[in-house]
């Protein structure tokens, strides 16, 4: 019997995954892909000599202790790459003027927690505790459950099963929670305001507890380079990608996919449809809301996303001493809330990216800011180009005179400078709502995961951030490696992977 075909549409990392694990397996595929660039929203942008890092700050998996390990050498990715490790991951200022430093080394973190709050000794003992447990958390994500036999199942809750205290207790604060047992007015505001103040605390632990271990960290070279890295894996692996291809809607026959119709009208078919594209789209623009129930619409009418970012770089002529130490980045309170985009913010971050060295030329600097919006007011500005850049001219000037203040000189350092509002998200991606993450975990509503297929409708997938808890880059390629799974189980084939 030929080798089955598969269509895959998008190729972020999510749909790059999808195809090189697939081509693994025996089947032929093919990625269709609007943008000229692989990576979706893992990628980056050149700007008079410096490259602008539009997605990875941490990665999952860059030790061995982790199962994404694993799938990042077999989809091409860890070879021959080097990993930026930070020593003091960011400093936190309080409205008291007091500084919080976030360590790395947790023992550290310990002891810089208790000499700042001696008064919250309780209960910095038992985060501390709770991160310390979190290192020996690993979940098995390498099998899908389906695919299971006796052995797999013990071994998979002989992993799970002395953990379920600690997600139990932690997953259900929330960071905004847990923040109101501090005294000292310091951690209280950093718990606040540092991570999403609804996301689980588990979720910041869980971060800590990677960054002690040097099992996240900041790939060299940036988010485009990675996905490069990706897409050659999957060409190696005999996959095809066409570019500044736009699908405009999935072929059904007898609810049944049968294949993509593009933009220009032409028509492509294969076995399988698996989309790789941004969910929204997907389900309610491609396939029409022919294949939906109540469950689907709710995830769309009520469940909260990350939220979409205005995300901003300065190219600075000189190296900037943020005055924090080794930290990369700083997070201020602004005497005044400042009105961003029709929102109120009453503190601003400045993250420098001295680590890498392909961000800047020699002896320059690469400085980002992060400013979480709303897409509503940026859809309704993009209507009136002038307005619309005099928008992010007033937001330049504003997060300029800000740091100008906090470093004098800081305005005339500047000799490049880019934007990309929630809109340019949209534009370039399509991700519904401009968010950057897809479904938001919360302590209220955990791991919001759609199901990958579609009711009624057969032969089609989907894969991605819509589609896996949490978002982020391995999620996506957990999700593609997980429904070539699922095909090859309904194929009838050993479900195989090589490492380049």
């Amino acid at each position: 019997m030929a080798d089955k075909s598969i269509i895959i549409i998008g190729g972020g990392i999510a749909g790059l995954s999808m195809g090189a694990y697939a081509q693994m397996n025996g089947y032929r595929t093919r990625i269709f892909e609007a943008h000229d660039l692989p990576g979706g929203l893992c990628t980056a942008w050149q700007r008079s000599g410096f490259t602008i890092n539009g997605c990875l700050h941490l990665l999952v998996g860059c030790s061995e202790s982790s199962d994404f390990y694993t799938i990042w050498k077999e989809l091409g990715a860890m070879q021959g790459r080097g990993f930026a490790f930070y020593e003091d991951f960011v400093s936190f200022e309080g409205s008291d003027g007091q500084i919080f430093t976030l360590h790395s080394n947790v023992d550290k973190l310990e002891a810089h927690m208790l000499e700042l709050a001696p008064e919250d000794s309780l209960i910095i003992g038992a985060f501390i505790k709770a991160v310390r447990q979190c290192m020996h958390f690993k979940p098995p994500i390498l099998k899908i459950p389906e695919l299971y036999g006796l052995i797999d199942g013990i071994g998979a809750l002989s992993r799970i099963i002395p953990h379920v205290g600690l997600l139990r207790k932690w997953g259900r604060i929330s960071m905004a929670e847990f923040a109101k047992k501090f005294k000292c007015t310091v951690l209280r505001e950093m718990f606040t305001h540092l991570w999403f103040p609804d996301s689980p605390v588990l979720f910041f632990m869980m971060m800590l507890s990677m960054l002690h271990q040097k099992s996240s960290g900041y790939p060299l070279g940036g988010s485009l380079d990675f996905s490069q890295a990706i897409e050659k894996r999957y060409s190696d692996l005999g996959g095809k990608c066409y570019y500044g291809v736009k699908v405009a809607k999935v072929i059904v026959e007898n609810d049944q996919a049968v294949g993509i119709q593009l933009e220009d009208g032409s028509e492509h078919r294969a076995d399988y449809v698996i989309s790789a594209a941004d969910g929204y789209s997907t389900i309610f623009k491609m396939l029409d809301g022919n294949y939906t129930n109540k469950k689907i619409h709710g995830y769309f009418e009520n469940l909260p996303i990350f939220p979409p970012l205005i995300y901003i770089n300065f190219g600075l002529k000189q190296h900037l001493d943020l005055g924090c130490g080794n930290s990369q980045g700083i997070d201020i309170p602004l005497e005044e809330p400042l009105t961003v985009a029709d929102e109120e913010i009453t503190r601003l971050g400045l993250r420098l990216h001295d680590f890498d060295a392909s961000a800047a030329p020699e002896g320059k600097s690469l400085a980002k800011v992060l400013i979480p919006s709303n897409i509503a007011y940026w859809e309704a500005l993009y209507t009136d180009p002038e307005r619309y850049q005099a928008e992010k001219m007033k937001i330049y000037d504003q997060v300029i005179a800000i740091f100008d203040e906090r470093y004098p000189g800081f305005a005339n350092m500047i000799e490049m400078r880019d934007m990309a509002t929630p809109i340019t998200t949209v534009r370039y991606t399509g991700n519904w709502q401009g968010s950057h993450q897809g479904w938001m975990v919360t302590a209220n509503i955990r791991y919001p995961r759609m199901k990958n297929t579609l009711p009624g409708l057969k032969n089609f997938y989907m894969v991605g951030h819509w589609v896996e808890a949490g978002g982020g880059v391995p999620s996506a390629a957990l999700s593609g490696r997980n429904v070539t799974q699922f095909l090859c189980k309904r194929d009838k084939k050993n479900f195989v992977t090589t490492v380049a």
